[in-house]
């Protein structure tokens, strides 16, 4: 099987709507520009860089119109994109480019610097700036499409298991890993979320999740392309600017718990109507039911889901009429995608009962660049082990307890923080709240609650511990608290438990 050059086919089809706008400069492209200019970009990469399919193309930068440009570009020239975290320090980002082997680097104004210093220290000779001005040795984007000819370039029929681009994890456990990404991945993630959003070409999208991340490209961007609708990009995330365009302009949108969260704490939340929008979603990390009901509080269903970047990403998302009614829950597997919950020995589990996540299905990536060890320890008959652990209820709908990884065990009995967290969140001082467990002579380990107050309020660590006996058993009450200014996230929104770990296990 394999799938078509949806831009060409979108700029046949309604070559005068505005398929992307960028919020930072207000550019609007329509499909029939898009298409032209990543055609420009695919010229560009093919007659004057000279690669050949298969290489690589290292883009570090924020988020705008040009990312889409240069990834459709890429596809058209039958490169791989290299989406580099804009986080990263320039060591971490050197590893990525000793992993990838990227030929050449398209740069944002913004990481100038540590752009120039990796292309100087790699010997990296074919280098584009997103600046209007480029420095010696480099050329600038626009002058790049603007050598090339404009001839129409169409990407050929891509076979689901070719690769795209490739996204690195956050790396919290240890070093980056690599995860391909197919078309294959794309488009039937564009199915599996544009259908239970029930996404058309009447939708106006906003984007402000970072494109170096999974959610960034295809949550909900690249699918608002596969139905001819318009996608609004925005640089970075901006409470107030978000807030602004929920209200003006979007109909669709897709969220992680943090920026829900921001845009519930930001003074006009309660004051913005969201006239045109009718689609909230989210997912990346789990959302506290008391964030959930806040919402809730003013008419807005969130339909949380499920995912990762190695499943393209969406994997669960919930009916839009049953926030309510199974508030928590990620619902049920999506259209493309089959899961199971097993124990340590691999045995399926009845419902009730928590094991972790295995997820099969063509959105599943085939695996990690230039890791087959690490693909083979993942990924078994086709299985990808998901390292979270999930329940399901006698009704068929699924919840995610917590990451395999953060469980820790106090006195024989496992203990989920995510579980812990939703209480600490519902003391009105608590801003953010994450649970750790520490080591401990007595119960093996006891848990430990890093939390951030909103401003202006104070609660003691006694009064906090006070509130978790009164709300869930002995045993998962933590034992101390600490208060920090802000927790480590990282891209997709999460809490980096191990750094929490690091800083505060002893």
């Amino acid at each position: 099987m394999y799938t078509f050059d949806w831009l060409a086919k979108q700029a046949d089809i309604r070559p005068h709507k505005t398929a992307l706008v960028d919020a930072a400069t207000g550019r609007r492209t329509t499909y029939s520009q898009f298409h032209q200019r990543a055609g420009r970009f695919a010229e560009f990469v093919r007659d004057e860089w000279k690669l050949t399919p298969g290489d690589r193309v290292a883009l570090l930068a924020h988020n705008s119109s040009d990312y889409f440009e240069i990834l459709w570009g890429c596809a058209k020239a039958e490169v791989i994109l290299v989406c580099l975290n804009w986080r990263l320090a320039v060591p971490e980002l050197e590893f990525i480019f000793h992993d990838a082997t990227p030929s050449a680097l398209i740069y944002d104004p913004a990481f100038a610097e540590a752009a120039q210093t990796i292309a100087q220290r790699l010997g990296i000779d074919k280098v584009i700036t997103l600046a209007d001005q480029a420095a010696p040795g480099e050329v600038t984007y626009e002058d790049a499409l603007a050598s090339s000819s404009g001839q129409p370039v169409v990407m050929r029929p891509r076979g689901l298991d070719e690769p795209w681009h490739l996204l690195y994890t956050a790396g919290t456990t240890g070093r980056s890993k690599g995860v391909l990404q197919t078309f294959g991945m794309v488009l039937f993630n564009a199915l599996n979320i544009g259908l239970p959003v029930d996404l058309t070409s009447e939708d106006v999208t906003l984007n402000l999740l970072p494109c170096f991340h999974t959610g960034g490209l295809n949550l909900l961007t690249n699918p608002t392309f596969h139905v001819g609708g318009t996608a609004i990009v925005q640089k970075t995330f901006d409470p107030a600017e978000t807030l602004r365009i929920l209200s003006e302009e979007a109909t669709a949108f897709f969220g992680v718990a943090s920026v829900y969260l921001f845009l519930s704490q930001h003074p006009d939340f309660d004051q913005t109507e969201f006239r045109h929008m009718r689609s909230w979603s989210a997912g990346g990390a789990p959302i506290p039911t008391s964030l959930l009901q806040r919402y809730l509080d003013r008419g807005i269903e969130i339909q949380y889901g499920f995912g990762m970047t190695e499943t393209g990403p969406t994997v669960f998302l919930i009916e839009k009429d049953y926030p309510r009614s199974k508030i928590g829950s990620v619902g049920k597997p999506q259209m493309h995608v089959d899961v199971r919950i097993v124990d340590r020995a691999g045995q399926d589990l009845p419902p009730g009962e928590r094991g972790e996540l295995l997820i099969k299905g063509p959105g599943v990536t085939p695996g990690y660049w230039r890791l087959p060890e690490v693909t083979a320890q993942s990924i078994e008959d086709g299985w990808l082990h998901s390292g979270d652990v999930a329940v399901r209820d006698e009704d068929g709908y699924f919840y995610i307890v917590d990451r395999w990884k953060d469980m820790f065990i106090s006195g024989g009995e496992n203990v989920y923080p995510a579980e812990v967290e939703n209480v600490l969140y519902q003391l009105p001082q608590v801003a953010e709240a994450a649970v750790i467990g520490v080591p401990d002579e007595r119960w093996g380990e006891v848990g430990r609650a890093i939390i951030v107050l909103k401003p202006g309020q104070s609660i003691t660590g006694v009064e906090i511990i006070a509130h978790c006996q009164a709300h869930i058993g002995r045993y998962k009450v933590p034992k101390s608290v600490v208060f920090v200014d802000k927790l480590p996230r990282n891209p997709a929104g999460k809490v980096v438990k191990g750094e929490l770990r690091e800083r505060f296990s002893s």
